[in-house]
């Protein structure tokens, strides 16, 4: 098949560039580097003959076009002749085409920003529901597999993670477990004092500490302290690559990294939610012998009639689900670390956030339940 080209001449002190053969896409890398080889220097009258060219295609039209342009901005006066009918209203489309368009950006008003915004919201939330709820299934399948052959389960790294989520927490969570006993103590009295009903402090301070503040202050210290540390390890493995490393070794993240993180904060959870309730106990018991003058044996006895094991077990039995919900989004955000610190930093933050709002939603459920139960 024959490839395009053009010849140049000069008639009458005019540059004729005479086209022929097909100018079409399959010609146009041969024609381009031609056409660019040309010198426009000094050419006053420049005139392109279409008169032998068999076929045009759009890249063909846009090298004649561009020619053109480039014959006119070195000063020469430009003209095309013997342009075949049937091609001229490509010619026109491509210069048509061939203008600047000024990109405005579109002003919407306060109302559509805030309708995309809770859209690209409400599909994120979707999104990310569905991508945790896929981790909690392959955890699920790992957990059990491991649980089939307990031979695979990491003990060094699950007692090691038992001491940095459980025994290194147990300060913080004593101390603000303390303090808030007291502000209940505290505030409940001035309140109770107002009916004579003084000694009814110790049944408020019971049964808010045993059956929701103990559990959920220790839950919500735990997420922000150890959720996101798992969130960081994880994903500074994932920007040193190392969990690729891991992946090449035929060996399962899940069962490697996110297992024992796991497995430790079920264990630690409840024990830590119990150093929880007794040191809110604490906090009330001595609040009230500072501002009420109860004695701690009376203490003990009113918090006797108070509650019973039943409240003490309705705040323990959420241990071990919040333990679960705080480390898998903790890993979860730590292995979808994208190979930046900044990354790392976004999803720590977003862990924190998820893992907190997942207990109080759980929290709730467990409340509704509880209450649907009579317990």
């Amino acid at each position: 098949m024959a490839e395009g080209g053009f010849t140049t001449g000069t008639v009458d002190g005019a540059l004729v560039l005479a086209l022929h053969g097909p100018w079409t896409i399959a010609s146009a890398p041969k024609l381009d580097a031609a056409l660019d080889r040309l010198d426009a220097r000094g050419i006053a009258q420049a005139t392109i003959d279409m008169g032998q060219v068999e076929t045009l295609d759009s890249a063909g039209a846009w090298l004649i076009h561009r020619t053109l342009a480039r014959l006119a901005g070195a000063g020469a006066r430009t003209e095309t002749r013997n342009v075949p009918e049937a091609l001229a209203g490509l010619l026109a489309r491509v210069a048509e085409a061939d203008r600047p368009v000024e990109l405005r950006e579109r002003q919407h008003g306060a109302l559509y920003n805030l309708v995309e915004h809770i859209g690209w919201a409400t599909l994120t939330f979707f999104r990310e529901t569905r991508a945790l709820t896929g981790f909690f299934g392959m955890t699920v399948v790992v957990i059990l597999r491991t649980l089939a052959r307990p031979g695979r389960l990491r003990v060094t790294a699950t007692v090691s993670h038992m001491e940095q989520v459980g025994l290194n927490a147990l300060p913080i969570v004593g101390l603000l477990s303390f303090l808030i006993g007291v502000v209940i103590a505290y505030q409940g009295a001035d309140q109770l004092r107002r009916f004579g009903a003084e000694i009814f402090t110790v049944n408020l301070i019971g049964v808010s500490v045993l059956r929701e503040l103990g559990i959920l202050i220790a839950a919500i210290i735990i997420a922000g302290r150890s959720g996101s540390a798992f969130t960081a390890q994880i994903g500074t493995m994932k920007v040193n690559q190392e969990v690729d490393a891991i992946q090449a070794l035929g060996l399962d993240p899940i069962e490697l990294l996110v297992l024992p993180r796991l497995f430790a904060l079920v264990i630690t959870l409840p024990l830590t939610a119990l150093f929880a309730n007794v040191m809110g106990l604490t906090g009330g018991a001595l609040m009230s012998l500072f501002a009420l003058d109860i004695s701690p044996g009376a203490f003990l006895r009113q918090l006797h009639d108070a509650v019973s094991l039943t409240t003490l077990f309705v705040g323990l039995v959420k241990a071990p689900v919040f333990a679960f919900v705080i480390a898998l989004v903790g890993c979860y955000c730590g292995l979808k670390v994208q190979g930046s610190a900044e990354s790392v930093g976004r999803l720590t933050t977003q862990s924190v956030v998820e893992s907190i709002f997942l207990v109080m939603i759980v929290d709730a459920a467990f409340s509704i339940l509880f209450s649907y139960l009579g317990i």
